[in-house]
């Protein structure tokens, strides 16, 4: 993985797994999965800088606004401060994606009396029962929050959210659910050191 400083011509080299951005099932709720480095002291830093992942898909302007606002936000309340300062303790950079996944609702018409009724257990039954279905599309969002140990170049902390996304969302909602799953992400940062 190739990061870039949003204020810095200078790059990082760095490994990513890309099959964990791409390991996604169905997401009904926000499902969230998080790694880390458990070598790593996490009470040691203290500072972040936002990077920007090379070949990763850009997002919209509005919606990167709002991961980073919610990003920082959350790492505030952990008592770690962003910078633009290239000695900052941690590089943070995030991805996204959506994937359609296809939805069959069936139901059943039709109606009966007596037991065995869709059969005609007995000799006797009633009306004929069909099955029908229609398909529709689910789209479903992901969040890669990736953060790298500025001074060892690597990786120490990735968490990935996923969740049905509704195309239709007005602005406030979108809001309200990338805050939402960024807290649910953040929950257990920085991870407890094991004494």
């Amino acid at each position: 993985m190739l990061l870039e400083g949003e204020d810095s011509d200078e790059q990082v080299h760095l490994f990513n797994d890309r099959n964990d951005m791409l390991a996604a099932g169905t997401a009904r709720a926000q499902d969230v999965r998080y790694d880390f480095d458990k070598d790593k002291d996490f009470s040691k830093f203290k500072t972040f800088k936002w990077v920007t992942i090379k070949g990763a898909d850009q997002v919209d302007e509005l919606t990167a606004k709002r991961i980073t606002s919610a990003v920082d936000a959350e790492l505030a309340k952990k008592g770690l401060t962003a910078t633009d300062s290239d000695s900052a303790d941690l590089y943070v950079g995030f991805q996204t994606a959506v994937t359609t996944e296809k939805q069959f609702t069936s139901y059943r018409t039709g109606w009966g009396y007596g037991p065995g009724w869709e059969r005609g257990w007995y000799g006797y039954g009633g009306m004929p029962v069909t099955t029908s279905g229609s398909t529709s599309t689910i789209y479903v969002g992901q969040l890669d929050l990736s953060m790298y140990d500025s001074a060892q170049k690597q990786l120490v902390w990735r968490g990935i959210a996923s969740k049905t996304l509704d195309p239709k969302a007005k602005p406030e909602k979108k809001d309200k659910n990338v805050a939402k799953a960024v807290q649910k992400l953040l929950k257990n940062f920085p991870p407890s050191q094991k004494s």
